[in-house]
C-alpha cells in the first residue's frame, strides 16, 4: 500500500493556517519593535468575575517606595509606557487628560514605565507631557507578571483599572480610543459599593 504524503501534508498546512487565522486577535506581533501594540483593546470585568487582588511595588522615577498595596480603598489607575514606545507618546495626552478629569480621593494614577534605559529618560516623557501621577521603574517589565491574563511582558501601551480591593475591573491594551473611553471606565468602577 502507497501512502501520498504530497496532498496529506498540504492539507495539514491548510488547516494549520486556517487554525492560526482565526486564532487572531486585535493585536498585532511584535515584529522587530519588541512589544505588542492594538488599537485599545477594551475589557471590562463584572464584580463577580474578577480575580484575585492584584499588587506591584517598586521604587518611583525619584528612587521612592511606591506601591499600589498603599492604595486599597481607592480605584488605581495603572498606565503601563515607555519613552521608547511612540504609540505611548500618542496616548499621553488622553492619559494625563483623565488623570486630571478623575483626580480625586477615590482614584489614583500609577504609571508603570517599562525597558527605559534610566530613570532620567523616564523623566524626560513625563516632563514633557507634564505627567501628573508617580511612576514605578520597572526596566525589566517584570511587574507586568503580576497581571498574567491581564497583560504580557510586551504589553506596552496598556492601561488597567483596579478596584477598590485591587482586582482587575478592567484594562486597555494598546492605545486608549480616547479620554473619554478611561474616563467612563473608572467612573463606573468609583461608583461600585466599596
Amino acid at each position: 500500500m502507497t501512502i501520498h504524503t504530497a496532498p496529506l501534508l498540504r492539507a495539514l498546512s491548510a488547516v494549520i493556517a486556517a487554525v492560526l487565522l482565526t486564532g487572531c486577535t486585535g493585536l498585532e506581533g511584535a515584529g522587530d519593535k519588541g512589544y505588542v501594540t492594538a488599537d485599545g483593546v477594551v475589557r471590562e470585568l463584572d464584580p463577580s468575575d474578577r480575580g484575585e487582588a492584584k499588587s506591584i511595588s517598586g521604587t518611583d522615577l525619584d528612587g521612592n517606595p511606591l506601591s499600589t498595596e498603599d492604595h486599597r480603598g481607592q480605584v488605581v489607575v495603572l498606565n503601563v509606557w515607555g519613552d521608547w514606545c511612540g504609540e505611548c507618546h500618542a496616548e499621553a495626552g488622553d492619559v494625563v487628560g483623565a488623570a486630571e478629569q478623575t483626580q480625586n480621593d477615590d482614584v489614583v494614577f500609577v504609571g508603570i514605565n517599562v525597558r527605559d534605559p534610566s530613570p532620567e529618560t523616564a523623566m524626560s516623557f513625563v516632563r514633557q507631557y507634564d505627567v501628573p501621577f508617580r511612576s514605578l521603574y520597572d526596566q525589566s517589565g517584570e511587574s507586568l507578571l503580576e497581571f498574567h491574563g491581564t497583560l504580557t511582558a510586551l504589553s506596552t501601551p496598556a492601561t488597567v483599572v483596579l478596584d477598590r480591593q485591587g482586582r482587575v475591573a478592567g484594562s486597555v491594551l494598546g492605545v486608549l480610543p480616547s479620554q473619554q473611553t478611561l474616563v467612563s471606565m473608572i467612573e463606573k468602577v468609583v461608583a461600585e459599593d466599596g
